[in-house]
């Protein structure tokens, strides 16, 4: 995007629906009191999956998505690399529908 060329999102080719958008965003947007600048990962899930993801560290509702069905993950160390590549994953298979 020209106005936030740091952005990105991850499409599928087969569907082309979006499964992932990197973002950089302000903390305050999310809930925190700082205007920190902060890398974000948006990722879909199962509508009925939300609530439990978002007790979670590091788990927000989904930025710029619709909360439903979409949650932010912020990429600052608190969900190891792992279980974001997992979440990767599933959401890039929810996008097939």
């Amino acid at each position: 995007w020209p106005k936030s060329p740091g952005n990105a999102i991850w499409r599928r080719k087969d569907t082309q629906k979006w499964y992932a958008a990197l973002l950089t965003v302000s903390r305050e947007k999310l809930g925190f009191s700082s205007s920190e600048k902060a890398e974000i990962l948006d990722l879909r899930c199962l509508p009925e999956d939300l609530d439990g993801l978002l007790r979670r560290k590091g788990y927000f509702p989904g930025y710029h998505m619709n909360k439903k069905s979409w949650y932010t993950i912020v990429l600052d160390g608190s969900v190891p690399t792992e279980e974001i590549s997992g979440r990767l994953r599933q959401s890039y298979a929810l996008a097939l529908k």
